[in-house]
């Protein structure tokens, strides 16, 4: 029985052997190997260095000695952008703070202005900007900007460099608002003195002479012109809180809008000529409110709406 095992086992063993033979025949191995195909040399060289030639005849010569020259290696070439940040979403804006930062800290030890006293400059808007970069700069990007202007233009003007000039003026506006000056007043050969002034859709001017308090407005009295004490009182509001009623006389005419209007408007016109008369009446005539020019206009319905932003009741359910 045991030499029976042992001859089935030896007879399996001869079978397992010969299949792994007809699977993977011998030469099969052989084709994983690396066999040196020409025989081994002790001398190493190394590629010839690139040679970019312009002239013809030069890569002619570079190409016989195993130079690609400089027509074949023209294609695979890579221009390198002069700007850093080229690769970045928004290289125009980068530049520009990198530039800004670097002349920070370059300046920084620089004699400064003392808070308030910089010059007062109007910078480009953010709108203006994104149309200089040609990127689109969010609002937040562009207060960084702003923020090292703003450190810039504290720099004493006499030690200011040249660079810091011209980045500051690449920033300003073409139109500066704080260079405009007003016209100066002036008190005619007859004592006049003229103001203008508008609020909403009217418009006035008020001519001031010394007096004795009389008012005229389109030619009508006080009382005429406006029935509501609170019109009234308007027009005269400038010479009521300095004290000026029965010192000065008022001559008007208003234009456009309603009374309340134009009682407003007359307010600021009577200020302006008072001021020419007497200039150091500006702080007391700025405290009561008679200097500042009040822009807002009462809003309009709208089609579709009750009023100017009430919806009707069907919309809202």
């Amino acid at each position: 029985m045991e030499t029976r095992a042992m001859r089935s086992g030896f007879r399996q063993a001869i079978a397992a052997f010969r299949s792994q033979t007809k699977r993977y025949p011998s030469y099969q191995s052989r084709r994983f190997l690396a066999t040196p195909t020409q025989p081994p040399t002790d001398e190493i060289r190394a590629a010839p260095p690139f040679r970019f030639n312009d002239k013809q005849s030069q890569g002619e010569e570079d190409m016989e000695e195993g130079n690609s020259g400089f027509a074949k290696l023209l294609p695979k070439l890579r221009i390198v952008p002069a700007s850093p940040s080229y690769f970045t979403g928004k290289p125009g804006f980068t530049d520009d703070i990198l530039e800004l930062q670097t002349l920070l800290r370059k300046y920084i030890t620089l004699p400064v202005l003392p808070p308030g006293e910089a010059p007062r400059i109007a910078w480009k808007t953010h709108a203006q900007y994104k149309v200089q970069s040609g990127e689109p700069v969010k609002a937040a990007r562009y207060t960084k900007i702003l923020q090292v202007l703003a450190r810039l233009n504290y720099i004493h003007p006499s030690v200011m460099p040249e660079e810091v000039k011209k980045a500051l003026e690449k920033y300003k506006r073409d139109v500066q608002p704080f260079l405009n000056k007003p016209k100066p007043g002036y008190v005619d050969e007859y004592g006049r003195a003229r103001g203008v002034g508008r609020r909403k859709a009217c418009h006035a001017v008020a001519y001031l002479v010394e007096g004795e308090g009389e008012v005229m407005i389109n030619g009508k009295s006080l009382s005429q012109a406006f029935g509501r004490v609170h019109d009234r009182e308007s027009c005269i509001w400038a010479l009521k809180a300095t004290d000026r009623i029965d010192k000065y006389n008022v001559w008007a005419v208003a234009q456009g809008g309603g009374t309340t209007g134009q009682a407003e408007a007359i307010t600021l016109a009577v200020s302006k000529a008072l001021m020419v008369h007497e200039p150091a009446l500006k702080p007391a005539l700025r405290r009561a409110g008679c200097v500042t020019r009040d822009p807002r206009r009462v809003e309009r319905k709208k089609p579709g709406k009750l009023k100017a932003r009430k919806m009707p009741a069907w919309v809202k359910r």
